[in-house]
């Protein structure tokens, strides 16, 4: 099969799609899926330079979502899933390929209303999204949330499933075009961070108070101004450190106000609790994305050769929505 391998650590020309060996025989409850979209993610990102591996048994090759359909199924898995569905699926690694071996408990069907394609783009936000704000954080109807990075992948998705719950969205981004992109799809308040400052319009929008949750990509450089955005009982969750991952706090806003501080990824978990966040995206987050509430926001496709100018442009962040490979 053909695949994407990272030649060495670098930038995105060290990517290159080259014929390796198909996925070794199927394990217990395991799938094999012929690709058909991959998702690309930050993570991707760092796995180029060395700084995310995979997993110990995961496949070599990037991308932590897909989308395709079952070839083939190994011994026990769920009657639910046969040869021929078309599913998409959360990955450890692998997804920039044309076959890949996922457990069964990271398959989700492809929803009603959403092309196989662009099923690719849903899995790693959705589960992103839900398993920390929603999960561990508890964001509730009638709270108030403030997603950074509104117009990325994870921010599109949030902005929706959070509207459709009954949230009030706050979002941060770093042009017109982004804020307009977000407001479309839901966001009350919207905030440039180039030209505002997010702390102040966050007090202003609400009266002094501050958000319920937030969730941040950036980590050390903004760790205090988030502080300062949240009310009583606030929670801070960070899925990302673009600002580094280092940061000099004063803690009395959390002691005064009781705001808590969490923080994980989605990869390093393990089976069971992957499968069990999968289990409640499918519960909880599927119905919306039939109803068309939820909708994935598909920036733009590369043929798998060109994964080194997908990641060039992720890496510029002018993207808005989620950017997919096709093999």
């Amino acid at each position: 099969m053909r695949a994407v391998v990272i030649t060495r650590g670098g930038g995105p020309e060290v990517l290159k799609a080259q014929d390796v060996e198909d996925p070794a025989p199927l394990g217990e409850g395991e799938v094999l899926l012929q690709v058909a979209a991959a998702g690309v993610n930050r993570a991707d990102t760092l796995q180029r330079h060395g700084r995310h591996p995979p997993p110990a048994g995961a496949s070599p090759y990037p991308g932590l979502e897909c989308s395709g359909t079952i070839l083939a199924l190994g011994p026990n898995v769920p009657s639910r899933w046969s040869i021929g569905d078309k599913v998409c699926a959360l990955l450890s690694g692998g997804g920039y390929a044309e076959k890949v071996v996922v457990p069964a408990g990271q398959l989700l069907p492809v929803p009603e209303g959403v092309s196989l394609t662009d099923a690719a783009g849903l899995p790693e936000v959705a589960c992103t999204v839900w398993s920390t704000v929603f999960m561990t954080s508890h964001l509730s109807p009638g709270e108030s949330f403030l997603i950074h990075g509104g117009s990325s992948g994870i921010g599109t998705f949030a902005i929706q499933i959070a509207k459709h719950l009954g949230i009030k969205v706050f979002v941060t981004a770093g042009s017109e075009e982004k804020l307009a992109v977000c407001k479309d799809l839901g966001a009350d308040v919207c905030i440039n961070y180039k030209t505002e400052d997010f702390v102040e319009r966050v007090k202003q929008e609400t009266n002094g108070k501050g958000v319920d949750v937030i969730l941040d990509n950036i980590g050390g450089s903004y760790l205090q101004r988030n502080l300062n955005s949240l009310g009583v009982d606030g929670r801070l969750f960070i899925i990302g450190f673009q600002g580094g991952a280092v940061a000099e706090v004063n803690l009395q806003a959390v002691l005064a106000r009781r705001l808590t501080i969490q923080a994980a990824g989605l990869r390093g978990r393990s089976l069971a609790n992957k499968a069990q966040i999968v289990s409640e995206v499918e519960k909880n987050v599927w119905p919306a994305v039939t109803a068309g509430k939820v909708k994935p926001v598909i920036y733009k496709t590369f043929p798998l050769s060109e994964a080194s100018e997908a990641h060039r442009l992720m890496e510029t962040s002018t993207h808005i929505g989620k950017i997919l490979l096709l093999p």
